[in-house]
């Protein structure tokens, strides 16, 4: 015996032969014969060579589209998958935000597509599994991303988002791109109240949608827009941009009533009249607009210039005092410093303005025009009756209220 070798017993009792260094390197021998997976490779014996054999792989082919590593795929084409020469088993489409896009598996299994709708500028992965005859698996993992629109359009809102109003103030959205899907894009935005009461959508132009409930909100209502305007087609080839919550609150109910046959501003406040004010109305070659006009802007001083609205060089008056729009076209009711005492209350001499006695540079908080200023908030009613004059157009201004119910649901696309 030779110190290279030992004698043992074997476990079965008989003695067995074994080389020092073939104990040392048999086994990774035998290791490296069965990872290769070529049986006429590497020095193991018969055991090693039958568990070297290569495992089958699945002859299923997968196809996702869009491919793999895409970057400005189509967000309003569906996602799909196909497999040849095997069944789909499972497929998974999920946004960069985690949440999976739902899709219909095909009768025979052997498609998949989409349902839900993509959101541009998104990276997006598909994990696919298909099956073939032999239920060997197959794979697929892929990523895309979706393309930004060329074309888009935005909706411009009021009121604004936290703001505290009238009870007369609709939602109001003008967009800055003609909108000819006008069902998809009203489908798009949600209006709603509580307390609850039914709101409906009512289109002024292919640029102007406007919410607003049958009767004024009642005081103390929390309204909430909801635009989900984004990737919504408004016309051919124009995609919307927006997705945002919008909170505001309906304020103390206070409606005013302009007479301009007594030249007399009510003021009506949660129920009770709080004031009473002489002012000056449209003189007859200038009438005030008749209907209910709702206070749209406030302006502590702003400048009038007859120019502006179509009147010539009549006026401009550069610090004309606690302004407050309520017509487009340019009717306000606004302190007036210019005109005698003797007329508030007796004579209508405006050029379709409402005008409340005020101090130059709105400086005296003590005048008429001063505090219904600071009794008002944007939303606020002013109805105008016995001007002589025509009611308002419902969409010069958020004028909407002077439509009545079954007319203005007409308007609305869905």
């Amino acid at each position: 015996m030779t110190s290279a070798e030992e004698q043992r017993p074997s476990p079965g009792g008989s003695w067995t032969r074994r080389g020092v260094l073939g104990g040392l390197l048999g086994a990774p021998v035998l290791l490296l014969a069965a990872c290769s997976g070529d049986s006429d490779k590497g020095g193991g014996g018969g055991a090693a060579s039958g568990a070297s054999s290569s495992p089958k792989t699945s002859v299923a082919k997968i196809t996702v589209s869009p491919a793999d590593g895409v970057t400005d795929a189509s967000f309003t084409d569906p996602v799909k998958v196909t497999v040849v020469d095997g069944k789909l088993g499972s497929v998974k489409l999920t946004g960069e935000d985690g949440k999976e896009i739902p899709g219909q598996l095909a009768a025979d299994a052997t498609s998949w597509a989409s349902t839900g709708p993509l959101t541009s500028g998104t990276k997006y992965t598909v994990a696919a599994v298909a099956t073939d005859a032999d239920k060997l698996e197959a794979d697929a993992n892929t990523k895309f991303g979706t393309a930004s629109p060329a074309n888009t359009f935005i909706g411009y809102f009021t009121p604004e988002n936290g703001a505290t109003v009238g009870v007369g103030m609709p939602v109001s959205i003008n967009f800055n791109k003609p909108v000819t899907n006008r069902k998809a894009v009203q489908q798009a935005i949600t209006v709603t109240a509580q307390p609850g009461v039914e709101i409906v959508g009512h289109w002024f132009s292919s640029t102007r949608l406007d919410f607003r409930p049958e009767q004024y909100w009642a005081k103390g209502t929390k309204v909430t827009l909801q635009l989900r305007l984004k990737d919504v087609e408004g016309a051919k080839g124009v995609y919307g941009t927006q997705s945002k919550d919008v909170n505001f609150t309906v304020g103390r109910s206070q409606t005013s009533v302009a007479d301009l046959s007594a030249d007399t501003l009510t003021v009506t406040t949660d129920g009770q009249v709080t004031a009473t004010y002489p002012i000056i109305g449209g003189a007859p070659e200038h009438k005030t607009w008749a209907g209910k006009l709702v206070i749209s802007e406030q302006y502590q001083q702003t400048k009038m210039d007859s120019a502006t609205v179509g009147l010539g060089d009549e006026y401009n008056i550069p610090d004309v005092p606690h302004a407050q729009r309520l017509t487009t076209s340019g009717t306000f009711i606004h302190g007036n410093y210019w005109s005698p005492d003797s007329q508030f209350g007796n004579a209508n001499t405006s050029h379709g303005c409402i005008a409340l006695k005020d101090a130059k540079g709105a400086s005296d908080p003590n005048t008429n025009g001063a505090k219904f200023y600071a009794s008002s908030i944007v939303g606020d009613v002013v109805e105008v009756i016995n001007s002589g004059d025509k009611t308002v157009d419902p969409s010069n201004g958020l004028n909407g209220w002077n439509m009545d119910w079954a007319t203005w649901r007409a308007g609305s696309a869905v």
